[in-house]
C-alpha cells in the first residue's frame, strides 16, 4: 500500500507541473508544485507507516505544535498515540483530564474555554511532552484548488500586506500535500506566528480571511491551509458520502474499473517490455496511472480525514474550477462533500463558506451558453438549499486570460463578513441580492430579490447590464432593466411572453447589479413558476 501511494506522490509532480503552466503559473511558482509534490511522498513515508503499538512513549498527533490555536468555546479534541494501555493525562489552564490508549490511539476531550492565552498544554504518560504558546480563539479549516492555495506573495497587495503581516496572534498551519487509498490519521506541520517571512508561501484567501476576522473579533485566529491545485469535489469527498447518492457513487465505480484496466495494461506492458529488450528494441509505452489528486476520496483521505476531530469553528472553501462542465452533477457532488466533512466532525451544523467562480475565458457581447455560468448556478443553489453555509460572489475580481485572478483581499474580506453574518449571528448585509422570485407582466418579467441591503442600485451610476430574456421556447436576447424600488423590471423587444431571464450568464459576466451594502449580485437563471 504504502509503496503504491508513493509512487503516485512521485508520478503526480509531473501531472502537476504541466496543470501549474496551463493554468497561467509562473514558472517558478510550477517548480514549488514539482518540489511540494517530492516533499508530499516523503510525508506519506514517514507518517503512513505500521503503528507501534509496542512504543511507551506518549505522541500528540501533528496538529498540536507549540503555537497551536485551539477552538475556543467548544469543547476541545486533543488526540495521539501511545503504548497500549498506558494511561494519559492532559493539563490545559488548571484543567485536566485522563484517558487510556486502546489500540494505540487516545482521545481527551477538555471543556469549553474562553478566548486568550498564550499558555501551556501538558501531556504526560510514561514520558511527557510540553507544549508552549498555545493560545485559544477561533480556528478555521481552509480548503480548496489552486485559487485557496494561491500565495499571499504573488496576490495584487501582497506588498502592503507583508509589510503588516507580524501579528502573533494570527496563525497559519499548512497540511502537506497527499492522496491515499485509505483514510489516514497523522498529519505533519506546524503552527507558526504570521511574520511576513511565514505568510508569503500561506493561502492568500485564507489570509485575508483571518485578518478580517481578528480586526472585528479582537481574538487569536488560527487557520489550517488545506489546499491542491487541480482537485475536484469528488477527491475531497469521503468515499462512504460518494456512495450514499447514486449519481456520485458512479464516480467511485468508474474509478474502480480504471483502476482494474490499467492494472490489466500495466501487466501486459510489463510483458512487452521484457520482450522487446529481450529483442532489443526500445521500452513500449508505459500506461498512465488514473490515480491523482481528481480521484475520488483520496485527497479527502489524505488531507481532511487526519484533521478531524479538531476544534474549528468553520470551513473556507474555494474550489469549482476542476468540476466545470459537470454542473448537475455538482449540485449532488457539492452537497456530498460539506455532508462528508460535517460527518467527520460529528457535527451536522458546521458552518461551511465558499467562493463562486471568478469570472475567466472569454468575453461575449451576443447571449452563448456557459459550462462556467452553469457551475455557478449550481453554487448558487447550493448557498440556498443547504443550510448554514454562505457564498461569495466574485463577479467583479475576475481575469479574462488568468484562471487565478491577483485579487484575493477582496475575497477574504467578503469571506469574512459571511462568517460575521452566518457564524457569529451580527447584524451585517454580507450578501449581494439574490434572485427570489419573478412575475410575468405583459411582456415584462418583474424579479425580486433578497439581500438587497438598502435597497438595489446600478453599480457606476450607468444603465443596468448582464441581463438576458427568452421566450417559452426562444433564444435568449440582450435585454434591457432598469430598477424599480426593490425589483427589476426586464423585457426586450421581440419577447411578448417573458419565461426565462438570465443575469451574469458567461464565462466573463460584466453585470453591474448591487446592492447599497456595496456587494454584487450573483448570477442567476430563472423561469416563470
Amino acid at each position: 500500500m504504502i509503496e503504491r501511494l508513493v509512487l503516485r506522490q512521485l508520478v503526480a509532480p509531473a501531472f502537476e507541473f504541466g496543470n501549474s503552466i496551463r493554468n497561467g503559473c509562473s514558472w517558478i511558482t510550477a517548480r514549488a508544485h514539482l518540489r511540494s509534490a517530492h516533499v508530499s511522498a516523503a510525508l506519506i513515508l514517514a507518517f503512513s507507516a505500521p503503528m507501534q503499538h509496542a512504543s511507551a512513549d506518549v505522541k500528540l498527533n501533528g496538529l498540536f505544535t507549540d503555537g497551536a490555536v485551539l477552538q475556543c468555546e467548544k469543547r476541545i479534541p486533543i488526540w495521539g498515540t501511545a503504548g497500549e494501555g498506558e494511561q494519559v493525562t492532559l493539563a490545559l489552564r488548571g484543567f485536566k483530564a485522563t484517558t487510556v490508549s486502546r489500540n494505540g490511539r487516545w482521545t481527551v476531550y477538555l471543556p469549553p474555554m474562553p478566548a486568550g492565552g498564550p499558555c501551556s498544554l501538558t501531556v504526560s504518560g510514561r514520558n511527557r511532552i510540553h507544549l508552549a504558546n498555545v493560545v485559544l480563539g477561533e480556528v478555521y479549516l481552509c480548503c480548496g484548488q489552486s485559487n485557496m492555495e494561491w500565495p499571499l506573495s504573488l496576490s495584487s497587495t501582497a506588498a502592503d500586506a507583508l509589510q503588516n503581516a507580524r501579528d502573533p496572534m494570527l496563525r497559519l498551519y499548512t497540511v502537506p500535500r497527499a492522496i491515499s487509498d485509505t483514510p489516514q490519521s497523522a498529519v505533519a506541520g506546524k503552527w507558526q506566528a504570521s511574520t511576513p517571512e511565514s505568510a508569503r508561501g500561506f493561502s492568500a484567501v485564507a489570509y485575508f480571511f483571518g485578518c478580517s476576522l481578528r480586526r472585528s473579533l479582537g481574538r487569536p485566529v488560527g487557520l489550517i491551509e488545506s489546499a491542491w491545485s487541480g482537485t475536484t469535489a469528488q477527491s475531497w469527498t469521503s468515499r462512504a458520502a460518494l456512495l450514499a447518492h447514486p449519481e456520485t457513487a458512479v464516480l467511485v465505480a468508474n474509478y474502480a474499473r480504471e483502476q482494474e484496466d490499467f492494472q490489466r495494461s500495466l501487466s501486459e506492458y510489463e510483458v512487452a517490455r521484457e520482450v522487446a529488450r529481450a529483442n532489443g528494441e526500445t521500452d513500449p509505452l508505459r500506461p498512465s496511472s488514473p490515480t491523482g489528486q481528481g480521484s475520488p476520496a483520496l485527497v479527502y483521505n489524505a488531507m481532511i480525514a487526519p484533521l478531524a476531530p479538531m476544534g474549528m469553528r468553520g470551513v473556507v472553501c474555494y474550489q469549482g474550477e476542476s468540476n466545470t462542465g459537470s454542473a448537475d452533477l455538482y449540485r449532488t457532488l457539492f452537497p456530498a462533500m460539506i455532508e462528508s466533512w460535517r460527518d467527520a466532525w460529528s457535527d451536522p451544523n458546521l458552518p461551511v463558506l465558499f467562493v463562486q467562480l471568478a469570472p475567466f475565458l472569454r468575453k461575449s457581447e451576443a447571449p452563448m451558453e456557459s459550462a462556467w455560468a452553469e457551475l455557478r448556478d449550481a453554487q448558487l443553489e447550493v448557498s440556498q438549499t443547504v443550510p448554514n453555509t454562505g457564498m461569495v460572489v466574485t463577479i467583479d475580481v475576475g481575469d479574462q486570460f488568468d484562471i487565478h485572478p491577483r485579487d484575493k483581499q477582496t475575497v477574504g474580506e467578503r469571506l469574512e463578513r459571511l462568517a460575521r453574518m452566518i457564524v457569529y449571528r451580527q447584524d451585517v448585509e454580507a450578501m449581494g441580492p439574490v434572485v427570489q422570485s419573478m412575475i410575468i407582466s405583459a411582456d415584462t418579467a418583474v424579479l425580486h430579490f433578497t439581500h438587497i441591503g438598502g435597497g438595489l442600485e446600478a453599480k457606476g451610476n450607468g444603465p443596468l447590464t448582464g441581463f438576458t430574456i427568452a421566450g417559452e421556447n426562444g433564444p435568449f436576447v440582450n435585454a434591457s432593466a432598469v430598477i424599480r424600488g426593490d425589483t427589476v423590471v426586464v423585457s426586450a423587444p421581440g419577447i411578448g411572453y417573458p419565461a426565462r431571464v438570465r443575469y451574469g450568464w458567461a464565462d466573463y459576466p460584466e453585470g453591474n447589479l448591487w446592492n447599497h451594502a456595496g456587494l454584487p449580485a450573483s448570477p442567476f437563471q430563472t423561469r416563470r413558476k
